[in-house]
């Protein structure tokens, strides 16, 4: 006889050859789970060769959480034996509640040893479907955005200007400060660094020539679209996942609006539009920092740095900045708006969806960065 709380026996035990029958009684609630959860763990190893249990709970007056998962625990474990586990007697009340925990976790945790191996097997083939389904939904995403536009084409009078208006402040005007301190910065690092180098071969000069090149064909543009990432993207998905999680998306379908085009098809186009003015300042803020440093610490004087810049760059070196940075805008909001609509209910899916937002941004933006790269030297850009 086990399950005694004072002198209150709440659960009682007999057996019969391999048939073990447990009585439950008294009140199964918070205040006596402690000893319930003792009496239930030495029921568990006592009883470790029997085939049957029947648990009957008829004579428990109450039953709270604590106490029904107490209860769940017990089948749970004798259930994994691979014993015939029953409960008789409980009342209605309480049927709804021991039916909604027997469906919370019913998948058991993976085992560590020797499935190991097939565990992390399982785990790599859920990462590489999460990736397919990932790239799906930006598809989708694209989809969408392309018939929402021509639905707008062929009705201008709906297209939300306003809403554009609103999302290019936010976008481009109020991220300026940040993108003309950060570029400014980084052109300054790279001067400094080349002609710490160069300067040991006597070739300060073709600093001039690294800072344009690599300003204007990749850094001005890469730089800016990881801060537009990390800035609008996460704002972006933030936004789209609270709307969501307030069933105000929801409320615009019922009302016989797209929300893609109310509020996916402004953030974009405030996207493309914004990203390349902002992918122009920050590249001639890095190309002035990096003058400045050449001024100050590698003693090229500005009409020099400016005479040199002419000669190593032409158009196009200006042309495939400038061309990527609509396409990597698109991704931006693509992927951002994707992730802000697959927020679940729950504080906790709103920051793993930012954070995965900003995440896959940054590595979709590497990526075609270097996908650019290849296509523009194939071409002799």
């Amino acid at each position: 006889m086990v399950g005694s709380v004072g002198d209150e026996i709440l659960l009682d035990d007999s057996v019969q050859g391999s048939n073990l029958a447990l009585v439950g009684a008294g009140a199964w609630i918070a205040i006596n789970a402690r000893g319930l959860e003792a009496s239930i763990q030495t029921l568990i190893a006592k009883y470790p060769s029997v085939k049957k249990v029947a648990i009957d709970m008829d004579h428990v007056e109450r039953l709270d959480t604590f106490g029904a998962w107490l209860l769940e625990r017990l089948v749970r474990a004798f259930k994994a034996r691979g014993c015939e586990t029953t409960v008789i007697g409980l009342k209605d009340d309480y049927k709804a509640l021991i039916d909604e925990l027997g469906n919370v976790k019913l998948e058991e945790p993976p085992r560590i040893g020797g499935q190991a191996f097939s565990y992390a097997l399982h785990s790599i083939g859920e990462n590489i479907a999460s990736v397919g389904n990932s790239f799906a939904a930006i598809v989708n995403m694209l989809g969408a955005l392309v018939v929402a536009w021509l639905r707008v084409a062929t009705r201008p009078r709906t297209f939300r200007m306003t809403s554009l208006v609103h999302q290019l402040d936010n976008v481009a005007w109020r991220a300026v400060p940040i993108i003309l301190l950060i570029t400014f910065l980084i052109g300054c690092i790279i001067a400094q660094q080349g002609l710490f180098h160069f300067r040991k071969f006597g070739a300060d000069v073709y600093v001039v020539d690294m800072v344009g090149i690599l300003v204007l064909r990749e850094l001005g543009v890469l730089i800016v679209c990881i801060m537009v990432a990390g800035r609008s993207g996460s704002a972006y998905t933030a936004e789209l996942g609270s709307m969501k999680m307030r069933e105000e998306i929801d409320a615009l379908r019922t009302m016989g609006f797209d929300p893609v085009e109310v509020l996916i098809l402004p953030r974009i186009l405030a996207l493309i539009i914004g990203v390349p003015i902002l992918t122009f300042l920050g590249s001639m803020a890095a190309l002035y920092g990096g003058g400045l440093v050449c001024w100050l610490y590698g003693g090229i004087d500005p009409d020099i740095f400016l005479s040199r810049l002419k000669e190593a760059i032409a158009l196009n070196t200006f042309e495939v900045g400038m061309i990527k940075a609509p396409f990597m805008a698109l991704v931006i909001g693509a992927v951002a708006c994707v992730e802000g609509l697959a927020v679940k209910g729950s504080a906790e899916s709103l920051g793993r969806q930012t954070t995965a937002s900003v995440v896959e941004s940054i590595f979709l933006v590497i990526v075609m960065d270097g996908i650019f790269a290849i296509f523009f030297a194939s071409i002799g850009m």
